[in-house]
């Protein structure tokens, strides 16, 4: 399956970056423009990820494998004939860890932004708490406006409700979701339960690193632990929280610019 992709830069090096839970790769066009500033080589695709923005729905029954598919096959779609750096925020990683497991041939690099190749508990999850007030969420609303204020009234803060209005459409009597919440939902229960540690742990596995932010849980001490082990080194932005492309993103640029 071909995803929604643009483009940033037109260098050789292909670099895959893919979002979090409920987001869509407009979220990390910042970071893939300072990247590309800084290092013209590379040439970066940011898809909206399987059921998420304007890509096709998620099929029934999808898993981490079937992203990374289709990943893979939207590279292609792209041009992109050989291996190329994955590099995934949260679910985005988790799908990275998963392609290097299942299509390694399409996998020359992964780069984890705050994320565990281990099952995430549900009480750490916050994206599972967002999905919750999304699910209570009507369907559709008159504007903008009004899907706003339904969505800070089941207590969401105003920057995560304008996050997720990001994924409305507007159609001639009012606004929309674009993507299917209860799909969502099934797949983050999928996704969040799935043990990757193989991925890392494996003798063969392609060069791995991960970045954490000191403020979040996502990547916890023993993790850590495990995974330089293993031989993915593990860095931590002390003043960052789980979306470390927003908190410190200088400070990930650098790190980012030393693999």
């Amino acid at each position: 399956m071909v995803l929604e992709c643009f483009q940033v830069g037109e260098g050789e090096v292909a670099t895959v970056m893919l979002h979090g839970f409920l987001g869509t790769g407009r979220n990390l066009r910042s970071l893939a423009a300072s990247w590309s500033a800084a290092d013209p080589s590379r040439r970066f695709l940011l898809p909206d990820l399987t059921g998420h923005g304007a890509s096709p729905a998620l099929p029934p029954s999808a898993d981490l494998f079937t992203l990374a598919r289709d990943v893979v096959d939207t590279a292609r779609a792209k041009g992109v004939n050989g291996p190329f750096d994955w590099v995934g925020h949260s679910l985005g990683g988790r799908v990275s860890l998963a392609g290097s497991l299942h299509v390694p041939e399409a996998v020359r690099s992964v780069t984890l932004l705050d994320i565990t190749p281990g099952p995430v508990p549900g009480d750490l999850s916050e994206s599972g708490k967002v999905l919750g007030v999304l699910l209570q969420a009507p369907p559709r609303a008159d504007n903008r406006r009004a899907m706003r204020a339904e969505l800070t009234g089941r207590g969401l803060s105003e920057p995560l409700a304008d996050w997720l209005l990001m994924n409305l459409a507007t159609e001639a009597d009012g606004v929309r979701w674009r993507f299917d919440r209860q799909a969502l939902a099934d797949l983050h229960s999928r996704v969040n339960g799935t043990d990757l540690w193989e991925a890392v742990e494996r003798k063969d596995h392609p060069p791995m690193r991960c970045i954490r932010g000191g403020r979040a849980k996502y990547v916890t001490d023993a993790d850590s632990e495990r995974m330089v082990a293993a031989g993915c080194p593990v860095a931590t932005l002390p003043e960052a929280g789980h979306f470390v492309h927003v908190d410190a993103p200088q400070a990930l640029l650098e790190w980012l610019m030393q693999g």
